[in-house]
Parts: C-alpha cells; sequence; structure tokens
C-alpha cells in the first residue's frame, strides 16, 4: 500500500475516530513501544530499516557533504588495518612491493563501494533493501544473513586488535579476554544509540587516528628497511602479489554490502559523482595510511631484534608500546588507538542488526537495539576464538569477503546500468518491502551460486588451495575474484534478460 501524499495530508483536516484502536499486545509489541519511546526521548531510531522519503530529509550544507568522506576515515583508519600491513612482510614481500599492494588494491575495493554508496541518497534504502532489486525477495535473504555474519567477523577483528593493545597499556596484567569485553561494550553502547550519533562520533573520531599513525610513522622512519629484497621468485612471487592483492581488495570492498546505509538521510538529489569521489578518498586515503604503516613498521623487524620479540611473544600491542616512546605517551596513544577499535565496531554491528532485520517480517518486528546486544554476545565469543592467531585470521576471513563481495557490487551494478538503464526512475521504490514488485531474483541467484565455485577453484587460503591458485606454487596465487569478475560479467544480463522474458520483471 503507497504512503499518502504529506502535501494532501497537511491540507485536509484531522478527523479522529471515536472508536478506540485495540492496542497490539505481546512482547514484541511492547519492546516495539519501548524502541519509539526511546526514539522520542534519545533518537534511538526506530524503524531503522524503513524507506527514508525525499520530502522527509532535509538541505545540506556543502560542508556537510564532506562527511560522507569523515565518516569512513573514522571506520578504516584502525589497528585491524595496521595489522593487516604486516601481512606483505608475513608473506615475503619487500617494503616497496608491499606498498604498492596496499595502495592500489585498497583503491579497486574502495571504488567498488563507493558504486553501492550512490544508490542511498537516491534511494532512501539500505543496503540490503537495495539489492531486493536484483536478488528478489527470497535470495536476498540468504545475502542479508551472509552480510550480518561479514559484519559480525569485522566486528571481532576490530576487538581482538583493540584488546591486545589494552594488553600493552597494562604489560600483560590484563587478559586479552578483558579487553575484547571492554571494546565489545563501548561499540554495543554508541552503536544502539542509532544513525545520529554513529555519525556524530564518526565525524571527529578520525582525527585522533590520523595523528597517531602519523607518529608511529615518525617513530618508525629510523628503523624502515627498504633495502631488503623479496625472498620470493617466479610463480610463487607472483602468487604472493595476487594473494596479498585479494586480501587488500577485500578489506575496503567488504564495506559494499553496507555502504548506502549511511547516505539514506542526504537529499535524493545529491550529485552521485560527488557521492563517488568522497566515499572512495574516504576509503582510499585511511586505509593507505593505516596499511602502509603497518608494512613501515613490519620492515622495521628485519634488523630490529627487539621489536622483533616484542611483536613474536606480545604482537601488536606490544610492539607499538616499545615503538613509542617514552612508555607513559606510548600507552596513551594505546589507549586512543583502542577508540579505532571502537569505530570499525560500531558501523559493523549497526549494519548486521540492519541486516537481520531484512531476512524476514517477524526478525524486522524485534527492535534493532536488541539485535545489537545479541551481536554483541557473538562478537565476544567469536574475538575470544580467534586472539590467538590473528594474522591467519585476517588473511583467511578478509579473502573470503572479497570473493562474495566481488559478485555482489557486479550484480547489482549491470542491473542498474543495462537493465534499469541507470535511471532510479525505473525502480518501484514503493514496493521496496513487497515481494511482488520485486524481481524474482533467478538470474542473480544463479549467477551468484555458480560464482561460489569460481570462488572455490581460485582461492588461496592457508586451510584450502584451488586449482587454479596452485598453478602459482608454494602457497598459491589467489585468482578468485579476477575469476568470478570474468564469469559475473558474462553470464548475469542473458540469465536477466531471459527472467524479464519468463516473468515479465
Amino acid at each position: 500500500m503507497t504512503q499518502p501524499d504529506l502535501e494532501s495530508v497537511y491540507e485536509c483536516p484531522v478527523v479522529e475516530s471515536s472508536v478506540p484502536q485495540p492496542e497490539e499486545k505481546g512482547i514484541l509489541a511492547s519492546l516495539s513501544r519501548l524502541e519509539r519511546y526511546l526514539d522520542q526521548k534519545i533518537g534511538l531510531e526506530s524503524e531503522a530499516i524503513d524507506r527514508k522519503r525525499p520530502e522527509d530529509r532535509r538541505s545540506i550544507k556543502w560542508y556537510e557533504e564532506l562527511n560522507m568522506a569523515l565518516l569512513w576515515a573514522s571506520g578504516v583508519m584502525n589497528l585491524a588495518c595496521f595489522a593487516t600491513g604486516f601481512l606483505g612482510w608475513e608473506f615475503g614481500l619487500s617494503l616497496k612491493e608491499s606498498l604498492l599492494c596496499y595502495v592500489f588494491g585498497t583503491l579497486i575495493g574502495s571504488s567498488a563501494t563507493a558504486c553501492c554508496a550512490t544508490f542511498g541518497a537516491a534511494t532512501g534504502l539500505r543496503q540490503m533493501s537495495i539489492s531486493r532489486y536484483s536478488f528478489g525477495w527470497y535470495p536476498n535473504k540468504v545475502i542479508a544473513l551472509l552480510n550480518a555474519v561479514q559484519q559480525v567477523g569485522w566486528s571481532a577483528v576490530g576487538c581482538i586488535t583493540g584488546g591486545l593493545a589494552l594488553i600493552a597499556v597494562a604489560d600483560g596484567h590484563l587478559s586479552v579476554a578483558v579487553g575484547i569485553i571492554i571494546i565489545a561494550v563501548m561499540a554495543l553502547v554508541i552503536g544502539s544509540l542509532g544513525l545520529r550519533v554513529i555519525l556524530l562520533y564518526e565525524q571527529f573520531a578520525w582525527i585522533v587516528f590520523f595523528i597517531i599513525f602519523m607518529i608511529i610513522f615518525g617513530e618508525s622512519a629510523k628503523h624502515v628497511d627498504n633495502k631488503t629484497p623479496t625472498s620470493l621468485s617466479g610463480s610463487e612471487f607472483s602468487g604472493a602479489i595476487l594473494t596479498l592483492l585479494a586480501i587488500v581488495y577485500g578489506s575496503s570492498a567488504s564495506w559494499a554490502t553496507i555502504a548506502s546505509d549511511y547516505y539514506v538521510h542526504y537529499p535524493a538529489n545529491v550529485s552521485r559523482i560527488k557521492v563517488f569521489v568522497l566515499t572512495t578518498l574516504g576509503l582510499v586515503i585511511p586505509t593507505s595510511i593505516g596499511m602502509c604503516a603497518g608494512a613501515v613498521a613490519a620492515s622495521t623487524l628485519n634488523h630490529n631484534q627487539a621489536w622483533n620479540d616484542a611483536y613474536n611473544n606480545g604482537g601488536i600491542g606490544f610492539l607499538l608500546r616499545d615503538m613509542l616512546h617514552p612508555m607513559g605517551f606510548a600507552k596513551f596513544l594505546l589507549v586512543l588507538l583502542v577508540l579505532s577499535s571502537i569505530s570499525i565496531n560500531i558501523m559493523n554491528t549497526y549494519s548486521a542488526a540492519l541486516s537481520i532485520q531484512q531476512i524476514s517480517p517477524f526478525l524486522a518486528r524485534i527492535p534493532r537495539f536488541l539485535w545489537t546486544i545479541v551481536l554483541f554476545g557473538i562478537v565476544i565469543a567469536l574475538g575470544l576464538a580467534g586472539r590467538q592467531k590473528l594474522n591467519s585470521y585476517l588473511q583467511n576471513f578478509l579473502s573470503i569477503l572479497g570473493y562474495w563481495c566481488t559478485s555482489y557490487v557486479l550484480i547489482l551494478w549491470m542491473e542498474h546500468v543495462f537493465v534499469r538503464k541507470a535511471n532510479f526512475a525505473n525502480y518501484d521504490l514503493e514496493s521496496w518491502d513487497n515481494r511482488h514488485g520485486l524481481p524474482h531474483g533467478i538470474a542473480a541467484a544463479t549467477t551468484f551460486l555458480v560464482g561460489v565455485v569460481c570462488w572455490v577453484m581460485g582461492m588461496s587460503e592457508t586451510w584450502y588451495v584451488g586449482p587454479l591458485a596452485a598453478k602459482f606454487g608454494g602457497s598459491g596465487g589467489d585468482v578468485s575474484n579476477e575469476f568470478t569478475l570474468v564469469f559475473t560479467c558474462v553470464a548475469y544480463i542473458p540469465l536477466r534478460y531471459l527472467e524479464i522474458k519468463w516473468f515479465g520483471k
């Protein structure tokens, strides 16, 4: 049922019915009333997955548009990003080779996310609602579930890295489990308050992290090792480059599945080119800073045995504590860096809750703040389970993220450009929550599922190396994203046109 026009509502007198409306009963109804009450009092943001209509959004100033970049800067310039910067060194690549992989891999992945971000303001829909116009009603439920899993995994990464930093601050007298719980609780409190509070926090948090990373560059630069060549050669060298690129690409492309969540409050006519550019810059620059700082710090371990021992025995937190000085100042910076882990957790937990609400109408009735609490428990459990082998956790998890995000972004974008002629007037936005007004999603689901075969054939993980990846020797070379890209581009459009021909939508 379509919403009434606001002007007609204001022109007509309001006639109150003398018949009292029955109040919905039950635990879910009570929780919904509580959520609406908290929304009125503190802006908790009830009915968060509903479409934000153009007339309900205000115009913004030019400097407010900068938040499109600043939001991501606070979310990605963090300890998890710094930890990813050590992977090139772990693979045996030189500093120069690692830096090139970090910059170009981030640029490609950020562009994919920026493409998805352009849908948010134009439609007023969250990212998982937008993908219903490609994947349809039922297949998109699987995508929403997969996205929730992805965001929870990212939150676990943030808890682990932040927990390791807190341990270093306490000189090893604090359990990593306690550190993980502290970070998760802080993210829970801020993330539960809704988009308004999240945007306010993320708007300024990046300034602190930028200053800290500049200090890390300064402290590690005098010990940097930019002369030691790679220990790899031939196909083994190519394989390491491809695998690192896949990991770095995945770390930025994984934001694509939540990008529009943070643009629904912008005017519908905001320049989509501006959205793309600002989002790309907001991801590329801070991510590159964080990863390159990690790469520079990792290179110092080649000839600084004290730092090498600190890293191997205590992890990233103890390395940073010893790298920065004096000791009191180093611990102060580590405490501030913990806030960077909170930034990533806030965004991931918020979007994960939105995704869960779109899996079924029943789950949508459960207030978002309750889902945030449930996710809080899951994040803690995952963080505690993966705290011992952070780099291995990152390598496997981030690569897998890149695989499915490649399929997702390509399907979404080809649907927009080739099927809907890059015109949002060709979207029935009133039917965003009506399965009868949405495509069946047969073409998208088929392309996505066959794409899983492409992932398996081309992946290079510590637990499995696909037949295509194994061609590079050594630990293999990850070519899943490339293989998935080619297949998706070739298969989706013909299948989609057949779907339109047979079903008419």
